[in-house]
């Protein structure tokens, strides 16, 4: 939810600026007449950007390199975001003032078609970047907290547009653009890892078991890159806080007005002292609850016995919908496998390993199986299919009230399982 409130927020921003800049000009110009064609074009923007949102949530993107791909350009598209307000942002007021005096200067019909065409394209690129990054980042993260941290960041966005526009609130956009940078550098990082992770999943990409081991755990793991944006927003806020202590107003030699920048600083130290102090702390809260939730006891495996040349394993032992581990002697080698049973009835029957991650093994989380080497999430009805780091399939059948699985299938499988 953080990284999309923050991604709303950027963009929300910037679009408000924009907007913002074009609209005190024209009053300032005594050109109120053409608004209404700012308004227009930026509405025609919300509604394309709407229908860009809708299309890629109606495209279900369901393969692991095709989700790989879209995270991975979400990220360049983070960092050009970036690079463009950086390199743009000394001269924006200017570039946007002339190109409006160049529209406003023709024909009433003209300059607000021209205006609103302007502003159309300039809303609808943040528009569309931020269509595209969130549908990526849901592919990462749970989708009602993408769209819930979206509105939050869209609703602050436009009103620090109106406030800032009114000169009720005193924001230096350098510092907030320089301290929201830092931040969407993480969120590109975040993007850029998980596009790797799903692409070493599908296979697109070579991928080892110590890779896998790395990137998985951090990219899965939401509440890591939680900790390290709010641990880079307290370092934001302390270094604010050292600045503002740093400053002296002994150089006023006005009483009235040194008390005010006296009160001033003083209330931007406290908040900066503040905010720091909350994200410490939020960071030793979550660090605290991770450590003492986190660990997971491997789950034994049940010893059973082949019966001949199969394992026989009763239906009713497995009817629960939870991960059932065994192990069995093939030749000479203990097989551990799994059986779970899927929703629509059938069984789930593989090993307690995969191509890629190796015999690392699985564990339960609700309605997933999770790898416990990359923390990879195995949906449990595709329990038995090939691909990325789901474990490796082996047949079974239902004979009179049991499971029955051929011992040489289970060596088969496990002869391909490298490590």
């Amino acid at each position: 939810m953080l990284s999309s409130f923050l991604i709303a927020l950027r963009e929300g921003v910037e679009a408000a600026l924009v907007v913002g800049i074009v609209l005190v000009y024209l009053n300032r110009t005594g050109r109120a007449t053409l608004v209404r064609w700012v308004w227009g074009g930026v509405l025609a923007a919300v509604v394309s950007s709407l229908a860009v949102a809708i299309a890629l949530e109606r495209w279900k993107v369901s393969e692991d390199g095709f989700e790989g791909l879209m995270l991975l350009v979400a990220a360049v598209f983070v960092v050009t975001m970036i690079v463009w307000m950086n390199r743009v942002a000394r001269h924006l007021k200017k570039e946007i003032e002339q190109r409006v005096e160049n529209y406003a200067g023709k024909g009433d019909f003209s300059a607000g078609l021209g205006l609103a065409t302007f502003v159309f394209l300039m809303v609808v690129r943040e528009g569309a970047e931020l269509a595209l990054i969130l549908r990526a980042v849901e592919l990462s993260s749970e989708g009602l907290a993408v769209w819930i941290g979206t509105s939050l960041g869209l609703c602050v966005a436009i009103a620090v547009g109106w406030f800032f526009f009114q000169g009720t609130l005193k924001i230096s956009l350098g510092k907030f653009f320089s301290a929201t940078s830092t931040i969407l550098i993480l969120v590109a990082v975040q993007l850029g890892l998980t596009g790797v992770h799903e692409l070493s999943e599908a296979m697109w990409l070579p991928s080892s078991r110590v890779e896998m081991a790395y990137i998985g755990p951090i990219v899965r793991n939401e509440v890591f890159f939680f900790t390290v944006i709010l641990g880079a927003a307290a370092l934001l806020a302390l270094r604010e806080w050292m600045s503002a202590r740093s400053q002296s107003s002994d150089a006023v030699s006005d009483a009235a007005e040194r008390r005010r920048l006296e009160w001033e600083r003083r209330k931007q130290r406290r908040w900066a002292f503040a905010s720091a102090f909350t994200c410490t702390a939020v960071i030793l809260i979550l660090a605290a609850e991770f450590a003492y939730t986190r660990v997971t006891a491997t789950t034994e495996a049940r010893s059973i016995q082949a019966d001949g040349s199969v394992v026989r394993i009763p239906l009713s032992e497995v009817s629960d919908s939870n991960l059932h581990i065994y192990s069995v002697d093939a030749s000479g080698t203990s097989v551990r496998f799994l059986v779970i049973r899927k929703p629509n009835g059938s069984w789930g029957t593989a090993l307690d390993a995969c191509l890629i991650c190796g015999t690392a093994g699985y564990r339960q989380d609700g309605s997933n199986v999770v790898c416990r080497n990359c923390a990879s999430a195995i949906y449990i009805p595709t329990i038995g299919e090939a691909g990325g780091c789901n474990p490796v399939g082996v047949p079974y059948r239902a004979e009179n009230g049991a499971l029955v699985i051929d011992v040489p299938a289970l060596a088969e499988a496990r002869s391909r399982v490298s490590h």
